[in-house]
């Protein structure tokens, strides 16, 4: 044992990568490189986030192509407690996302293991599970207007071989949002089916042999090692995800214009109605604002629930 002590004295530290200090030039060099990068994205995100949040303190009205601002203080915010319209937008896009991504990353999870079982054609497998996030969100509108067309859609027609009678998909408010949701799947899976299987294809494969020596059959290495190791990818996916579903507008201005009624009203397309509809730029900006701030929280406490859940505390 001394012996090996003083063998690892005299041959030093072990090798590894050393850092070397940047030098005051190259630091300035840097900063003078990044510099312009930085001052346009702040200039891109910071001035028009500024740009609403004052807006919303005001009223704008419109006349010989000239904006009238009015300053109304806190008014816009305190409409917002009695906006119907507002609060089905919450709700809707809050059901909307929760149960869409839901189905997404399960769905894609387990397109994803099928597709890194297989040995065999796996581009042709990727390529056709990936087509839908290819076709632009103005031709998936007009396929499932066509395909949940209460006449001649192709939906009823198969409903009605297992005699079922025909139904107003998109018409009914116990039937539209759900009608809308399946669309998104449809359009959305393979989002998380590319990144879910990237993550697969980066596990280690070595705890798989040694798992498959000491006899653990499918559905333990899936559960004991293939979930655990796959977290940080299923959270990332998760968040990505949930970020853009909270935003989902070509669906419903195609499919429904967010109705019947309100029944499929989210906060986007109340927005949209504000702004460009209503012509009421302050109110839309304070309903921005707090919708801004509202999904921000909201992905803040889902990822830190998840990263406990992860670390296991």
């Amino acid at each position: 044992m001394a012996a090996a002590d003083t063998r690892a004295v005299a041959r030093g530290p072990a090798a590894g990568p050393t850092r070397t200090a940047a030098l005051p030039g190259e630091r300035g060099w840097r900063a003078a490189t990044l510099a312009p990068a930085l001052v346009v994205f702040l200039g891109l995100t910071l001035l028009p986030m500024l740009n609403l949040l004052v807006l919303s303190f005001h009223d704008v009205t419109w006349a010989e192509r000239t904006a009238s601002w009015s300053f109304v203080g806190l008014a816009n915010f305190r409409r917002l407690l009695d906006d119907g319209l507002f609060h089905a937008g919450i709700l809707n896009t809050l059901i909307f996302a929760v149960v869409a991504v839901g189905l997404q990353m399960v769905l894609g999870f387990g397109l994803a293991l099928l597709t890194s079982a297989v040995v065999r054609g796996k581009v042709v497998y990727r390529t056709i599970f990936l087509l839908p996030i290819l076709i632009p969100g103005i031709v998936i509108g007009a396929i499932w207007k066509l395909m949940y067309s209460f006449d001649f859609g192709v939906i009823n027609t198969i409903t009605g071989l297992f005699g079922f009678g025909p139904q107003d998909w998109l018409g009914q408010g116990h039937l539209a949002l759900a009608s809308v949701i399946v669309v998104d799947v449809w359009h959305w899976t393979p989002f998380c089916f590319l990144l879910l299987l990237a993550g697969l294809e980066a596990l280690p494969q070595d705890v798989y042999e040694a798992a498959a020596i000491d006899g653990a059959n499918g559905w333990q290495r899936l559960v004991h090692i293939t979930l655990p190791l796959m977290i940080p990818t299923l959270v990332v996916t998760f968040v990505f995800r949930m970020i853009l579903a909270f935003k989902v507008f070509d669906e419903i201005y195609l499919l429904t214009g967010g109705g019947p009624g309100t029944a499929t009203e989210v906060i986007s397309f109340s927005i949209y109605r504000r702004f460009f509809t209503e012509d009421r730029a302050g109110y839309g900006s304070a309903m921005s604002i707090v919708t801004f701030f509202g999904i921000a929280l909201l992905i803040i406490l889902i990822t830190s629930f998840l990263r406990r859940r992860e670390t296991g505390r």
